[in-house]
């Protein structure tokens, strides 16, 4: 009965909270927030939750993520409660120099991920329980806030799928069933049925409770403790703006703020306030997973004379950096034969996720990977990624060091036609902030880029390729982000050739012909895209008359549009060839020459220019 009434008085400083910091900030959503009050109260200060608020970065703390961002006045309200914000701090929210942004973000220390576009909060939590139980081997759980309205995404679906897979019973969900969504009701209101129906189809345990119920709630965390091979979801039915009466349950009041007048009013409501209620957050055991040193990459080697796909090289470099990079692991959306992840599986099983085909959850789950220190590689079609563009660009908010590797790029896939061909990938991920995008056109290129994508913190592109290419490099070959190399060059170029990847073999076989008729041309590989090597780009627009760009890539966001910024105010034409038609089935030379992008068409192009 004790432990009750500390939770009601503690309940109460945090609604005061919410209402305060709204109302100051004139912007929020307190309504969405005093819902979960009661839920998260008993989660953080009944001793379940342990986590040691001094070491937010403590590999064996529980970890919290309010997938529904939107209620982030509570989470703030939280952490002020539990002593780690003071009230002036507190009401700093949502202004200009705050790190309490409207939507948590990675700039407040205790937010795990950045969140707020819906449907991706129970991702990251696969990730960050995957991590604890496969490979730190920590007992720390993961919890996640959730609000009933993102359960129409089809992420949450991904996500419960896959965790009840590998039986994640560190996992555990709390569904905030409010009722009502940004317009009014949601698509079961408070028919908790219904979500305990569906969930627990999906394998999940579910336990349904009255989500303003001390004793209900804390009742159903401790059943959470005992789940075996299970994931846990808390479906709990609660009242939108729960304990002032004007909002409980009334619909309008989604992301509004109360004005002075009404602040007072519901201040009034609530009662006497003892501000200097303080919870107490448990600490957890002090428990560290086994590290390991990095060792010496084995060299590369590639015969001169041999054609290999990037693809297959992106595989096989995975194998051979491992023991450089320990905290690497590796997903794959159920084609890890196509984009040859599969050869990583091979050589270690324990440090490979099978996905199947659900790319958003990858993303999602890569995130949470990434947040407990690790380095996920993860590949798919270049073209499947763009389904879960969401998921990649909310990444760039959280500090995350994720490699994507897309293979099956471009028309040069053939036959398989335009469903499978990634043509928009590029100007995709080029649009992330603090990206890199790489292009690599033989094996050995890919194993060097994968290997600097690996030494580089953040986000980074790897764009493969289906067909078997030549080499063009020797071994010893180095390979920088931010580099390209001159393959070809004269003191007489009449125009350079900007290429990369598939193109880039048909601009050397272009650079060929010419040559036979006299025709001078310097041929680039721009394997890095993004950034790109502004120095020598200028250098060879000063040198020739004009600069021919060709991509297996639509127009918009491309290599042409790289190069063209790039040389900003240089007074030089540009002339992009890039896939302009609609694109069909067909062989692969078919479709490079009906997109004009093949040697015939450079060359084509560079006797017009001249």
């Amino acid at each position: 009965m004790a432990d009750i009434k500390k939770f009601e008085k503690t309940a109460k400083l945090i609604r005061y909270h919410i209402l305060a910091s709204t109302t100051e900030a004139g912007s929020g959503h307190p309504t969405s927030s005093l819902s979960a009050t009661d839920l998260m109260t008993v989660l953080f200060f009944s001793g379940i939750f342990r986590f040691d608020a001094d070491k937010p970065e403590h590999p064996n703390n529980d970890r919290l993520i309010f997938s529904k961002g939107h209620a982030s006045p509570l989470f703030y309200a939280l952490w002020c409660v539990a002593g780690k914000l003071t009230e002036k701090e507190l009401m700093t929210m949502r202004k200009f120099s705050s790190p309490l942004e409207g939507h948590p973000t990675a700039n407040f220390r205790y937010t795990e991920a950045a969140t707020g576009s819906l449907g991706q909060g129970l991702s990251i939590g696969v990730g960050m329980a995957l991590n604890a139980k496969f490979i730190d081997k920590l007992p720390y759980r993961t919890y996640v806030l959730l609000g009933d309205s993102e359960m129409s995404e089809g992420s949450q679906w991904e996500a419960m799928q896959i965790a009840a897979y590998y039986k994640l019973d560190n996992l555990v969900g709390i569904i905030d069933v409010n009722r009502l969504g940004q317009r009014g009701e949601t698509m079961y209101g408070h028919d908790l049925k219904a979500y305990q129906k569906r969930i627990s189809s999906f394998g999940w345990k579910t336990i349904v409770i009255d989500g303003h119920s001390f004793q209900e709630i804390l009742i159903a965390f401790k059943k959470t403790l005992r789940s075996k091979n299970k994931p846990v979801m808390i479906i709990a039915g609660t009242k939108k703006g729960k304990g002032v009466s004007f909002l409980e349950d009334h619909d309008g009041w989604h992301g509004k703020t109360l004005n002075r007048d009404e602040l007072n009013l519901a201040l009034r409501e609530l009662g006497t306030v003892d501000i200097s209620v303080r919870g107490e957050i448990s600490k957890p055991e002090n428990l560290r997973p086994e590290t390991k040193l990095p060792q010496k990459p084995q060299s590369i080697y590639y015969p001169d004379d041999k054609h290999v796909a990037t693809r297959k090289a992106y595989g096989k470099a995975l194998v051979r950096i491992f023991p450089q990079f320990p905290d690497m692991v590796v997903l794959d959306a159920e084609v890890s034969n196509s984009t040859f992840a599969g050869i990583f599986k091979e050589a270690y099983p324990e440090r490979f996720f099978e996905m199947f085909i659900a790319e958003q959850n990858m993303v999602g789950t890569a995130l949470g990977l990434s947040r407990r220190g690790k380095m996920p590689f993860i590949s798919t079609f270049a073209a499947f990624f763009t389904r879960a563009f969401d998921q990649i660009r909310m990444c760039q908010y959280s500090d995350p060091n994720i490699k994507f590797s897309g293979s099956h790029a471009g028309v040069s896939i053939g036959e398989d036609g335009p469903s499978q061909m990634g043509l928009e990938d590029i100007a995709m991920f080029r649009s992330v902030l603090n990206s890199v995008v790489l292009y690599p056109s033989d094996a050995v290129s890919t194993e060097k880029l994968v290997e600097e994508a690996a030494k580089h913190p953040g986000i980074v592109y790897l764009r493969t390729t289906r067909k078997d290419t030549p080499i063009l490099y020797k071994n010893n070959e180095n390979f920088r982000i931010g580099g390209c190399k001159v393959l070809r060059k004269s003191d007489n170029d009449h125009i350079t050739i900007i290429a990369a990847g598939i193109t880039l073999h048909e601009a050397l076989n272009a650079y060929s012909e010419l040559l036979k008729e006299g025709i001078f041309v310097r041929v680039i590989d721009l394997y890095s895209i993004k950034p790109l090597d502004q120095a020598t780009i200028h250098e060879a627009a000063q040198a020739s008359k004009a600069i021919i760009t060709v991509e297996d890539h639509f127009t918009e966001g491309g290599i042409g549009e790289a190069v063209k910024t790039a040389l900003g105010a240089v007074a030089a034409p540009v002339y992009s060839l890039s896939v302009r038609k609609m694109p069909k089935s067909g062989k692969p030379g078919e479709l490079l020459d009906y997109e004009e992008i093949s040697a015939n068409a450079i060359i084509k192009k560079a006797k017009e220019i001249i």
